[in-house]
């Protein structure tokens, strides 16, 4: 087991013209889950966040899950290639910010491309919701080593980092 220090980068994008998009790949088609399931948000979790050590939610009551998931200020959007589920985004709305709360691919599509287009996506979706001055999200060394990378690409800037360990 490694005993490196844990990084964890804050990142954010103060306007939609930050954004860097990536071009669009017709086989990734995302759609916003019209009805709130917090089994299905659960799942997604624990299906893309395993490969990642996404721990600190697997402890969260059905109680919890559903405060989430129902609140207003909440989207979970979920990616599919070819039938499968290839990974999924939840935003977070908090005043004029919001946060890309969870992001990821799900195992099976790792490495093939999707995960710029995904982004590009999220970030689109986050701006869309009226008078939103900023997208924020954070990632940690323990993430997929292209994550910070592939943020920034997309336009984000780091404004805050923590090491832990």
């Amino acid at each position: 087991m490694s005993n490196k220090p844990v990084v964890t980068s804050y990142l954010e994008m103060t306007s939609v013209d930050d954004l860097c998009p990536k071009a669009q790949i017709s086989a990734l088609e995302v759609n916003m889950s019209g009805v709130d399931q917090y089994q299905f948000n659960r799942f997604l979790y624990q299906f893309v966040g395993e490969s990642w050590g996404w721990t600190d939610k697997l402890s969260w009551s059905d109680e919890q899950w559903q405060a989430l998931v129902e609140s207003e200020s909440h989207q979970t959007w979920v990616a599919y290639c070819h039938g499968g589920i290839a990974g999924y985004y939840e935003l977070l709305r908090d005043g004029d910010d919001v946060e890309i709360l969870y992001f990821g691919l799900t195992e099976q599509f790792i490495g093939k491309g999707l995960g710029g287009d995904l982004l590009t996506r999220a970030i689109q979706s986050a701006w869309c919701w009226s008078g939103v001055s900023r997208v924020w999200v954070h990632t940690c060394t323990l993430d997929h080593p292209s994550a910070l990378s592939n943020y920034q690409k997309r336009g984000f800037r780091v404004y805050k980092e923590e090491v832990e360990g």
